[in-house]
């Protein structure tokens, strides 16, 4: 095998060093950079494919379909669902967590109309684009939650059809919870008797569980699937995550593929089989009292950076229970500079686990300076 020589080593370390000093100044986007999966380096050696389901063997054996259900059972248990009851895979991220819920839902209600409201990730209307689903968006209110008003005026105008609910547990500009158990009273009030929940539980799915007065989030609080995203609050090099449901519902959906000797029940064929991997690495390192740790110390610092922003005279604001902090938008320098994330005249700045107050008053710094100066009277 040739070895690589001096012209791609050379460009190879100068990306290594431009992501190193990019780490440094990271706030805007909810991905954790305090990882290591150093321990899992000898497995870059083989092609590891967990296609298909992973609670059924496969011919090609090369896969982690064990450690894959490991991972599955922790994060069912996380979200309050019984083992007997439990289905889900590692996925590549959270829009596909989205979508394997929502065509769930289509596949159960084929003529049913999906809801979500105007704060949703934008990737709900390329998947209704994609499952070809009538879908219907409803109004937020100003803290990023739904608007629970317009919904049931919506809901009840269209009640023959059936209700596929998409719920926000921690919306992507302002960490705004939808309140599941709200919306299923709702779905009472209006005799809904055929209604489907999925949960979008990327960023706030790993923090509900641990802390002490969270917002309804799980599968006994009324939802039917849920997504959480994995290189989010635990950390991957790779995106990840899981998509959670209930075994009698995928049974609607699978098949056999004698070609690899596997059912077929996950929307990719061929998946990611270091993931498992990771996050199952992650678990047995920190455990459930480890992420509680980690899920404080963010929230902390989150609760710093809006004391240190608000004390500067910036009027930066969080919900209960999130690491969202809501800022009014900055110039574009100062979001370049901190690869904030904004949205027309706001942005967000989240204080994941690698996020010190270091990076908080340094930043707290440049914003102050890239204000507007004002002429004294």
């Amino acid at each position: 095998m040739t070895e690589p020589g001096a012209g791609t080593l050379r460009r190879l370390e100068e990306l290594r060093s431009e992501f190193d000093d990019l780490a440094s100044r990271f706030l805007g986007y909810p991905t954790n950079q305090n990882f290591d999966y150093s321990a899992l380096l000898p497995f870059l050696r083989y092609c590891v494919n967990n296609v298909g389901d992973p609670f059924h063997e496969s011919n090609f054996a090369t896969n982690t379909h064990e450690i894959e259900r490991d991972v599955i059972g922790r994060f069912a248990a996380l979200m309050r669902m019984p083992a007997d009851q439990a289905w889900g895979y590692v996925t590549n991220g959270g829009t596909e967590g989205n979508m394997y819920g929502l065509f769930l839902a289509r596949e159960l209600f084929p003529e049913g109309i999906v809801y979500f409201s105007e704060d949703t990730h934008y990737s709900v209307l390329k998947i209704t684009r994609v499952l070809r689903t009538r879908n219907i968006m409803i109004k937020s209110q100003e803290s990023g939650e739904i608007d629970y008003d317009d919904l049931y005026e919506t809901v009840r105008i269209n009640r023959d059809v059936p209700v596929i609910f998409m719920a926000n547990v921690g919306t992507t500009m302002k960490g705004a919870v939808d309140d599941v158990r709200r919306v299923r009273a709702i779905l009472d009030d209006l005799a809904i008797t055929r209604s489907y929940i999925h949960g979008d539980a990327a960023l706030s799915g790993m923090i509900l569980p641990f802390v002490d007065d969270p917002q309804p989030h799980t599968f006994a609080d009324g939802f039917d699937s849920i997504s959480i995203s994995g290189h989010k609050l635990i950390g991957a090099p790779i995106p990840c995550g899981v998509a959670l449901t209930r075994a009698a519902y995928v049974a609607r959906i699978a098949r056999s593929i004698e070609y690899v000797g596997v059912m077929d029940t996950t929307l990719t064929g061929s998946r990611n089989g270091l993931t498992p991997l990771m996050l199952w690495l992650a678990w047995e390192r920190f455990g459930a009292e480890g992420f509680r740790e980690i899920v404080r110390e963010m929230l902390e610092v989150a609760a710093y950076a809006v004391e240190r922003l608000n004390g500067l005279g910036i009027p930066a604001w969080r919900h209960r229970n999130s690491v969202t902090v809501v800022i009014p938008r900055p110039s574009d320098e100062v979001v370049e500079k901190w690869q904030l994330a904004p949205y027309q005249e706001i942005a967000h700045l989240i204080t994941m686990h690698h996020v010190t107050r270091d990076h908080i008053d340094r930043f707290a710094d440049d914003l102050v300076a890239a204000l507007p100066v004002t002429e004294s009277a």
